[in-house]
């Protein structure tokens, strides 16, 4: 390994020699027992294509059938997955071969192993030698609008690299900056995932480069420009190798004028790959909307959870103080919540999301801004607490259920404060929602 700027000291201390000890002269004549010798452990055969059995299936993809690294398909295989999401399908044939891919696809369509088993499967197929590789230049770098959807990459990346020598990092706000310095400058990273403000901040110190970037991804670009994050996005941009001597994947949700315009500029004859959210949220998602009014919604939702035993559900409220509300009166109640939005302190966040996966949470009361990062399986229900005011953010929300191939339910509260929003989302998932009265909710 190399650092930028300087070698590092290249004397090491010499090995102290091991110490003798003075054995009176009698003992030294007494036969020395033999040692006794562990029995050989028999070598583990290596790990081979055979050992991955997906029967070919009319309509999908198989990923035997791309051609990927074997210690890749290793990976994959360890992680039981047989067939490629329709993003992975449509994408990777064009990514593998290096084109640049503008992606339209929501979260939960396997986007993110979409461009990751293509960065994953080059940088298996090109190495460049350890003497040749300088710390503080990562060959791919993936930017990501939130730290959790940050973390999720990187945790992703990692089990696909189970069986390759392939560093992972992340750099992001929220978690202690002086270790993030101290890695990025002083280790070689392969693939780094980053949320804009924290790798600006690197850039500016001089701690981070990007003049030998390999790859460039940009997830959910859509969040990127709600956010704000686009004039940041624009200054890691320039600070990147040439458009002509990297691949560029784009992903977004929906493409407004602003994002299409962006993504031409930052790309070099694209491939453009559309897989419409609709099919997603009709496949494996029932939806409800309840009619209710607005001081009936915690009743309501409670004797819901508690009528139908639901154990891992997430509620979205559109404002932070509204989910602070609900998340105390969830408690009250003796439900086991928990609060997760912009203003809760990253390292919280992450326990929260833990606790979440592993049960000791059952119902988690987000924003939008917080939800869009959750990747959790098992999610029965999605309660919208209040419909959301952008009819996207209806497709992101409901799309924390029914992943992984499992159904999910859906429940959205209609009162008189907003069902006014009812005809945008359904224009915009292309079909009618079943509304209905429960009032036998308000009885219990």
């Amino acid at each position: 390994m190399m650092l930028r700027g300087f070698f590092g000291n290249k004397n090491r201390d010499k090995k102290t020699q091991q110490k003798t000890t003075n054995v009176p002269s009698e003992a030294k004549t007494t036969q020395a027992r033999p040692p006794i010798k562990d029995k050989p452990k028999p070598k583990a055969k290596p790990w081979s294509t055979e050992q991955y059995k997906v029967a070919p299936e009319e309509g999908k993809t198989r990923f035997h059938d791309l051609g990927l690294d074997t210690s890749l398909l290793h990976g994959i295989a360890d992680l039981n997955y047989q067939y490629c999401s329709d993003i992975q399908a449509e994408s990777l044939p064009y990514t593998l071969k290096g084109h640049d891919v503008i992606g339209k696809a929501a979260t939960g369509t396997g986007k993110t192993a979409a461009f990751l088993l293509t960065i994953i499967n080059d940088l298996a197929n090109r190495p460049i030698p350890a003497s040749d590789r300088y710390s503080s230049e990562p060959r791919a770098l993936i930017i990501a609008p939130t730290r959790e959807l940050a973390l999720q990459i990187e945790k992703d990346a990692v089990a696909l690299t189970k069986h390759m020598n392939t560093a992972v990092y992340s750099v992001l706000g929220g978690i202690d900056y002086q270790k993030q310095k101290t890695h990025v400058r002083s280790e070689v990273i392969d693939i780094l995932v980053a949320t804009p403000g924290r790798l600006i901040d690197f850039l500016n110190s001089g701690d981070l480069y990007l003049d030998q970037l390999d790859f460039l991804v940009i997830d959910e670009a859509d969040r990127m420009l709600d956010m704000g994050f686009i004039p940041d996005v624009k200054r890691i941009i320039s600070r990147c190798s040439k458009v002509e001597q990297r691949q560029t994947l784009l992903f977004s949700a929906t493409f407004s004028e602003d994002v299409m315009n962006l993504a031409k500029r930052w790309t070099t004859n694209p491939v453009s790959v559309e897989i419409e959210s609709e099919q997603m949220t009709t496949d494996t998602v029932e939806q409800k909307v309840f009619m209710v009014a607005a001081d009936e919604k915690l009743k309501i939702i409670c004797n819901y959870i508690d009528s139908n035993e639901v154990t891992k559900a997430i509620i979205f409220g559109n404002r932070r103080d509204e989910t602070r509300r609900l998340e105390s009166a969830l408690k009250s109640k003796g439900i086991k919540a928990a609060l997760l939005s912009g203003e809760v302190p990253q390292h919280k966040r992450i326990k929260t999301l833990d606790q979440f996966k592993s049960g000791q949470i059952e119902i988690l009361v987000a924003t939008d801004v917080a939800g869009r990062g959750i990747h959790v399986d098992g999610v029965s229900h999605v309660f919208n607490y209040n419909l959301p005011e952008v009819a996207e953010d209806y497709v992101h929300r409901i799309g924390r259920t029914g992943r992984a191939g499992e159904t999910g339910v859906s429940i959205s509260f209609a009162c008189e404060d907003d069902a006014f929003l009812l005809p945008e989302i359904e224009k915009y998932i292309g079909m009618k929602l079943t509304c209905e009265y429960p009032d036998y909710l308000l009885d219990k």
